[in-house]
């Protein structure tokens, strides 16, 4: 069982940047890869990053490609989601995930963290 733990959201203006942390207790984080998902309000959750286990590979929706950024510390059990250039379209929910590979992401889940974007 693995449990994620998300921080770092908050309000900010549309333009800025704001930098998502996830901490998971595991003690085989490099064996998972890990992700990204967003929920707006009155929207189904979408995909928005993924990194592999040892950081090699990372996927992105086109949405977000160009401006935001997943990394991840497997010495600290940490993945974060550097956000630049935040649009209002951005503001949701962010859920912390981690899978099996890039294309099963699915098998454990954060609690969830507001992320608000004004204009």
């Amino acid at each position: 069982q693995v449990q994620l733990v998300e921080s770092g959201g908050g309000l900010v203006q549309a333009g800025d940047s704001l930098t998502l942390s996830c901490t998971a207790s595991t003690n085989t984080f490099s064996t998972y890869s890990m992700g990204w998902f967003r929920q707006a309000p009155g929207k189904e959750r979408s995909f928005v990053a993924g990194i592999s286990g040892n950081g090699g590979s990372t996927y992105y929706s086109d949405s977000v490609k160009s401006r935001f950024t997943v990394s991840r510390d497997n010495a600290k059990n940490m993945v974060y989601l550097q956000m630049n250039g935040l649009k209002p379209e951005d503001t949701a929910v962010y859920f912390c995930s981690a899978g099996f590979s890039l294309l099963n992401l699915n098998e454990y889940w954060g609690q969830g963290i507001q992320v608000t974007v004004s204009s």
